[in-house]
């Protein structure tokens, strides 16, 4: 007997939904993006209160939830493909942005 070891099956094991999500935030290739959400929100730039709020401006557009801003991002800045609101993907991005709000404020992240 043999087995082969998966990096993404330990990280995914190991790490909560927030490391995840944090990981895929970070990651151009996520989506089939061109850029990461890192590119234009370097450690979380920007988002502060994004996990609590129900109602967003963005790209010239109103959204009603963190999730749908979340797919704009990925079609229209990182040039990706939407990933579903339900995913396990989405819900671990949405997971690391509303942990944000529990760290120090954006002005002290670097």
């Amino acid at each position: 007997m043999f087995f082969v070891f998966s990096p993404a099956l330990a990280f995914a094991k190991d790490h909560t939904p927030e490391d995840r999500g944090k990981a895929h935030f970070n990651n151009s290739a996520f989506a089939e993006g061109k850029k990461s959400c890192s590119t234009c929100h370097p450690n979380g730039r920007g988002l502060a209160g994004a996990g609590t709020k129900t109602a967003f401006s963005i790209m010239g557009g109103e959204q009603n939830s963190l999730e749908d801003v979340i797919n704009v991002c990925i079609v229209n800045a990182n040039k990706g493909n939407a990933i579903g609101n339900n995913s396990v993907e989405m819900q671990e991005l949405v997971s690391y942005i509303r942990s944000l709000d529990t760290q120090e404020g954006p002005s002290e992240r670097k």
